[in-house]
């Protein structure tokens, strides 16, 4: 009897609160504090989504028979990575995409059950929205009408989860689960599952820039190095039996960051010619552009204080004036910027401008690869001021970006049209987090009170 009363209590209020976002359902749309109900409703719908896609729309083979034949090695003992191979090349992942996908091997009898690697997929497509929404509620700077173009609209992310079963949205999810551990305190295990999503695929580590000078802000330098052990312990642990038996093979074929991509499959550089391309000179230009990027915004926009930058390296109780210790329940920036960002949302901020500066100067971006900022493209629109960039300018910017990844091939027009939306990204990034400045005028006198003169 008291289970049923709990459970009609919980029923009531449940449809209290509906009745309520109802009757303030344009609220709903417009104000942050709505995202839980929001994306509660989404997370429902997105269920049926996947289930209808599932059903409805023909599975697609592209990479899922490689992946298989590359862990099946593995799983026959071949210890050797060069030896890792499918039919589509070389293994070129690192250890921690052996040991997930030879789980799914395993899971799917041996990677033939296609349908119900499919419903897997359609799993962690949902627990890696829960896991997003989860970031954007800790925020609170995002409408939430905004997640309907973030969930449902978007065919070429339902495509990459549960139609092409790539590893890309895999290492997103660990990903975004170690964020979420950053914004609860939890650096060490956050740093773990960070490594862990590194071990599934490289990508990852364009969010490494903006997670070191989290670190060395929260902890100094000193302070930060058992972090980063915990990431570099990692890596060796997983990739341990590969690198007793080949360890130069092991580091060139799952670390290669000079792996050439092929020209067909690019959607951000189309309208270059094939020989600019290939270029190491132009391989080499867009590294120190991300480079300066990524100097620029440590510089001026991630760093708040007035101190040098380089203050970042000592403990944080020795610095001078001091800094307010990096936890979610701070407030920062809010003089010195002209949007007022809590530690949650600053924390996302720069990991999130880290990985888009990483994207905006990537060598080749390809289909797939949508799934690396799809997620965080609306935090970045919208955690700054709608007086830079109105409402419907983001959200036509939402649907550009996503036109040009639905363009198959893609073509000059939609490569320049990709690159024009992330310069205006990076322009109301820049602009909207600008220090502003700080008035020095003293307060105006005030007659002390009586209270004012105890308390003296």
């Amino acid at each position: 009897l008291r289970a049923e009363t709990r459970s009609g209590m919980a029923a009531g209020r449940g449809a209290a609160a509906l009745r309520r976002a109802w009757r303030e359902r344009r609220a709903a749309l417009l104000e942050p504090r709505y995202t839980p109900l929001v994306a509660a409703c989404l997370c429902l719908a997105e269920g049926g989504v996947n289930l209808w896609v599932i059903r409805r729309v023909p599975y697609t083979e592209i990479d899922w028979k490689a992946y298989m034949q590359e862990v099946e090695g593995f799983a026959n003992g071949t210890l050797d990575y060069t030896q890792l191979k499918g039919d589509t090349g070389p293994l070129v992942y690192p250890a921690g995409f052996v040991y997930i996908f030879l789980g799914l091997y395993h899971a799917t009898g041996r990677g033939s059950d296609i349908r119900l690697a499919q419903y897997l997929f359609a799993g962690l497509y949902l627990v890696n929205l829960l896991l997003v929404f989860r970031i954007y509620c800790r925020t609170n700077k995002v409408p939430p009408y905004v997640f309907f173009f973030m969930c449902c609209a978007s065919y070429r992310i339902h495509s990459i989860f549960v139609l092409r079963l790539f590893n890309d949205p895999v290492a997103m999810a660990i990903l975004f689960l170690a964020i979420n551990l950053f914004l609860e305190e939890r650096w060490s295990w956050g740093c773990l599952l960070f490594s862990l999503a590194v071990s599934v695929k490289m990508n990852i580590l364009l969010f490494a820039p903006g997670l070191l000078f989290l670190l060395l802000q929260r902890f100094g330098l000193l302070g930060c190095i058992p972090k980063l052990c915990i990431c570099a312990l990692l890596q060796v642990v997983l990739g341990l039996p590969f690198l007793l038996v080949n360890p130069m093979g092991y580091l060139t074929r799952s670390f290669d960051l000079g792996r050439q991509f092929q020209f067909k499959w690019t959607v951000n550089w189309r309208f270059l010619p094939e020989e600019v391309f290939q270029n190491r000179v132009f391989h080499a230009a867009l590294l120190l552009a991300h480079l300066a990027g990524l100097g620029l915004f440590a510089l001026h926009r991630w760093h708040s204080s007035k101190e040098n930058i380089l203050t970042l390296l000592k403990d944080p109780a020795k610095r001078k004036p001091t800094s307010p210790r990096l936890t979610v329940n701070n407030i920062l920036w809010q003089t010195s910027c002209v949007c007022p960002l809590n530690a949650s949302a600053w924390i996302v901020f720069i990991l999130f401008s880290s990985n888009f500066l990483g994207v905006c100067c990537s060598r080749s971006l390809h289909y797939q690869f949508y799934v690396w900022y799809f997620h965080t493209l609306p935090y970045l629109l919208w955690c700054t001021p709608t007086t830079k960039l109105a409402h419907m300018p983001k959200v036509l910017l939402l649907g550009v970006i996503e036109l040009c990844w639905n363009t198959y091939p893609s073509t000059v027009c939609s490569s320049l049209s990709l690159h024009i939306c992330h310069g205006l990204i990076l322009l109301q990034l820049w602009y909207g987090t600008a220090p502003t400045p700080v008035s020095h005028t003293p307060p105006p006198s005030r007659k002390p009170t009586a209270m004012s003169k105890k308390a003296q």
